[in-house]
């Protein structure tokens, strides 16, 4: 028996060899740049000219001088054009994904309607906004179509407006994002055994009862994933309003993002502010994702709490 365990291989230490690639490269291109951000936040350093300021330790003052810009500004503009995009986009998305589930609709050419829902998130986002803006510029199809039908007698100006420039932004971030939350959300509900459906359905439940009853708890997690990641991927928005709007957030900066104000230290050297920014965006990314995810759980766990005390009278 000795001998057996002598030429016994052990083949877990190999599982190690495996992961070390991704653990060094996220060390190397994320952690330390992480790090050195962090660092960097309780510096002044900048450019001004040919002249380099810096680094000079100023403590917290990267943060309060960012408190008393329009930070709080641009961070309301970052929440509504993602709240104009996010919230069709899971409507839509639910609504899709329980049609496509539902057998006894019995839809014909499902694959094919699935691959033209994904097709926009495939598009660039970068191509995305150069579409919307040549479409509805003022010399644009949209405005020439709305003239000749006697809707407008004069070019609408879109991207001149709060309302219209948002109302795009928001268009085009639901249209690139809603297929893949729709094909989520269907394997979510293709993952739910149809003899819940079925038993359902046989003791007489409308198709609005089990969406809320059934399928809704079930696929709960799947809804805190999607909507914890749109939160993350908004407060991140970038290219779409940077290239609609040439990165000036007009009209009045209404549309100008947390991203765009970074971006903006970056192209001055300012990396001391550029750093402290990040810092807040990762502070009220993670309070978010807590509370989200806070929100979407407690119900489950009360649930199952109350189910164990019952169990166990």
């Amino acid at each position: 028996m000795d001998a057996k365990r002598a030429k016994r291989v052990d083949y877990s230490k190999f599982g190690y060899f495996f992961i070390l690639p991704f653990f060094v490269t996220f060390f190397v291109f994320s952690f330390i740049p992480l790090v050195d951000t962090i660092r960097y936040s309780f510096f002044e350093y900048y450019r001004s000219g040919l002249k380099e300021v810096g680094p000079n330790f100023v403590g917290l003052g990267n943060y309060i001088a960012l408190l008393k810009s329009d930070l709080l500004r641009y961070a309301g503009n970052t929440f509504t054009l993602w709240m104009l995009g996010f919230v069709p986009q899971i409507i839509i998305s639910l609504v899709l994904a329980a049609w496509f589930t539902d057998a006894r609709l019995k839809i014909h050419g499902e694959q094919f309607f699935k691959v033209v829902i994904y097709l926009p998130n495939l598009i660039m986002a970068s191509a995305f906004a150069m579409l919307f803006f040549t479409m509805f510029s003022n010399s644009g199809p949209v405005n020439s179509i709305l003239m000749d039908m006697g809707f407008a007698k004069k070019p609408i100006d879109f991207m001149g407006t709060v309302g219209g420039t948002r109302a795009l932004v928001g268009l085009m971030n639901f249209l690139m994002w809603f297929g893949n939350t729709a094909i989520m959300l269907m394997a979510a509900i293709m993952g739910i055994s149809p003899d819940l459906f079925e038993a359902a359905s046989l003791d007489g439940c409308t198709h609005t009862q089990i969406f809320f009853k059934i399928t809704l708890p079930l696929i709960r997690p799947i809804l805190s994933y999607t909507l914890i990641t749109s939160m993350i991927g908004g407060l991140q928005m970038f290219d779409v309003p940077q290239i609609l709007t040439n990165g000036q957030g007009s009209p009045d900066r209404t549309s100008y993002t947390l991203i765009m104000f970074l971006n903006s230290h970056l192209k001055a050297s300012n990396y001391g502010m550029a750093g402290a920014l990040s810092v807040y965006l990762f502070i009220v990314s993670a309070i978010l994702c807590f509370i989200v995810y806070r929100m979407l759980n407690d119900d489950g766990e009360k649930k199952s709490k109350r189910s164990k005390k019952k169990e166990a009278r």
